[in-house]
């Protein structure tokens, strides 16, 4: 069983930072569940262009509001506490924070922890 704490993991090397994001990351590669578990942190009034052409992934807004645009189709989607989206086909996308946004992100296949947006705005794989 695995159990951890938000505040456990503040300043520790689960609690990786971006530019525009920090993300607090529950579960990687290495604890074994096949998937990572994130609680992710946009700050307000930032834009974030992000394509996981290696990974799927699904996130649910707990709190905030944004705009999610949609770069393959163009279409954009209004982002609130209670929507989830899942990038189900690697879809190249940009999130706009109109306000700070705290998101779960579940990602297929787990990262292991050391990934960074690369220029696309991906995650490479990594094997450990």
């Amino acid at each position: 069983m695995i159990v951890r704490s938000l505040e456990s993991m503040v300043g520790t090397d689960r609690d990786v930072h971006g530019e525009t994001w920090n993300s607090r990351r529950f579960l990687l590669k290495g604890d074994g569940m096949g998937f990572s578990l994130h609680d992710t942190i946009l700050h307000e009034g930032t834009v974030t262009r992000m394509w996981y052409k290696n990974h799927v992934e699904a996130v649910y807004c707990i709190e905030g509001e944004g705009k999610l645009e949609d770069l393959d189709n163009g279409e954009t989607y209004e982002i609130k506490a209670g929507t989830m989206y899942a990038l189900n086909g690697n879809e190249r996308h940009i999130l706009t924070a109109t306000s700070t946004l705290r998101m779960v992100c579940v990602f297929n296949p787990p990262v292991t922890g050391k990934e960074v947006h690369d220029e696309d705005g991906a995650y490479p794989l990594i094997e450990e």
